[in-house]
């Protein structure tokens, strides 16, 4: 296990390098970052002494290196649109980006995994279709249109949830949180189930068929056999069975949530990293923009981690090879 361990850090260390380097040099294309940062009467001899102070001149590589080393030291830079430094802004929009993955991933798993059960277990009823319907529409229809739909209906019509912003948060020290107020969880309410419905449908749509799947192979017609109620048969044996792409599936997604929930924070106004992002686009903010695409790199890698020791957890099976191909 150590080993392994070993050898996804060091896959991870590259795919770090990659994903900077890649990052990094795309975001020369995206504009002039001098022409975002002063006004139309600044001198050319002023824009070139701010361009040589930033270090744009210095060749890809030789930024590219300056990048890295300072990001080793844990210094990622100056925003050029702000003028402070990148962790502190995405330290204090992060969050509000986590709180509300959190509630959109809790709403796809809580509901997702008892719907896919349900259709898995009875797939004719007339609730499996409306389920099933609803799975459909919550892949099909884009992330804003939901947003937007949910704002019609529940803060212009109805007017029972507040269509934009976080809501009222409580300092807490190196976090604040809007889960400790009224207002706050409101406001999470329609950008949660706006985020989290993508996912609820592959949860559900992933649950269905791998319990379809389980339920027809020999294992499940031996523990009936046995005299196994109908309970222990379902879950203990054919859900337990359906874990492993289910937990391969929301660790990716956990991370996918991060990265886009742009859409849904900008739909929302929700003050995040992903809105914080889109200004560091319109701005031709690189610092904001590489820093933020290593983040989520980062989070996509310690989730693929997670989910590779998960799965020596869940799946004996796999503990068994691992030794037997030591051996």
């Amino acid at each position: 296990m150590i080993a392994f361990i070993i050898r996804r850090l060091i896959q991870a260390l590259i795919v770090m390098l990659v994903v900077a380097l890649i990052g990094f040099t795309m975001f020369r294309f995206v504009g002039d970052p001098v022409a975002q940062m002063v006004g139309q009467d600044t001198s050319l001899a002023e824009r070139a002494e701010l361009r040589e102070k930033l270090g744009l001149n210095d060749p890809v590589a030789v930024q590219f290196g300056r990048y890295i080393s300072n990001v080793a030291q844990g210094n990622f830079g100056i925003s050029y649109r702000i003028g402070r430094p990148v962790d502190s802004l995405l330290g204090e929009r992060f969050p509000a980006t986590l709180e509300l993955v959190i509630v959109a991933a809790l709403f796809a798993l809580l509901v997702g995994v008892p719907a896919g059960v349900y259709t898995g277990l009875y797939p004719k009823s007339w609730f499996s279709q409306v389920l099933l319907t609803f799975s459909l529409l919550g892949i099909s229809l884009p992330t804003f249109l939901i947003g937007i739909l949910l704002i019609l209906l529940f803060g212009v019509y109805l007017g029972w949830l507040p269509t934009f912003g976080r809501g009222e948060t409580v300092d807490m020290g190196l976090w604040d949180t809007g889960f400790l107020t009224a207002s706050g969880w409101k406001s999470l309410i329609m950008p949660g189930i706006t985020l989290g419905m993508f996912q609820l449908a592959l949860v559900m749509r992933l649950v269905r068929s791998e319990m379809l799947e389980v339920l027809r192979t020999d294992f499940i017609k031996f523990a009936r056999a046995r005299g196994l109620s109908n309970r222990a048969v379902h879950f203990g044996h054919a859900l337990r069975n359906t874990l492993i792409p289910v937990i391969t599936i929301t660790g990716l997604q956990l991370g996918s949530l991060i990265a886009f929930a742009i859409v849904t924070e900008t739909v929302f106004q929700w003050p995040g990293m992903g809105l914080l992002f889109l200004q560091a686009i319109q701005f031709v903010d690189i610092p904001v923009m590489s820093t933020y695409l290593m983040v989520v790199a980062f989070i996509f890698v310690v989730l693929n981690l997670i989910v590779d020791i998960l799965y020596y957890v869940v799946d004996p099976r796999l503990r068994v090879e691992r030794v037997g191909g030591g051996h």
